[in-house]
């Protein structure tokens, strides 16, 4: 069974998302969606990823929070930057950021986290030199920024330490 559904969570997972976003169960909806998700789980074994054991039940819910309540900050904020308007435009740019991450999962982790907060994308992250780049849409307050990538950081060392 592994040979032809490597990994049949994924796949059944792919093809039911194939099936909404096309929103039709015919036939041939699932023909090529079976297809795709049967192809896309023998991709990934070719990928390899690692395992990570993320340790601390309850230092991962603390941390789900407080990323909760920076998102809450965040939409906030980027509502007032849209209110304000052409009174006062933002000051948007980029920041660069040493951190010390090696759980290659942390940094996915870090990279959604920080993706998912409106008002950052995360642009790149360079291994040999360790840093992150990413663009802020109003940087009022560069420190701040740092700070709150820098409590990330150290939270996930915790996790996946």
């Amino acid at each position: 069974m592994r040979i032809w559904l490597p990994y049949p969570l994924l796949s059944i997972a792919l093809l039911i998302i194939w099936v909404l976003l096309n929103q039709s169960v015919a036939p041939g909806t699932l023909v090529m969606g079976t297809i795709l998700a049967t192809g896309l789980s023998w991709v990934t074994l070719k990928l390899s990823p690692v395992r990570s054991h993320p340790h601390r039940i309850l230092l991962i819910l603390r941390f789900g929070f407080a990323v909760a309540l920076d998102v809450i900050r965040s939409n906030l904020a980027v509502v007032g930057v849209i209110l304000r308007g052409r009174r006062r435009p933002p000051s948007s740019g980029f920041l660069t950021v040493d951190i010390d991450l090696e759980d290659e999962n942390a940094l996915a982790l870090l990279a959604c986290v920080m993706t998912a907060t409106p008002g950052t994308a995360w642009l790149e992250y360079d291994r040999g030199r360790k840093s992150l780049l990413f663009h802020v849409l109003d940087m009022e307050n560069e420190d701040v920024w740092l700070d709150t990538v820098k409590r990330y950081e150290a939270a996930l060392k915790e996790i996946f330490g």
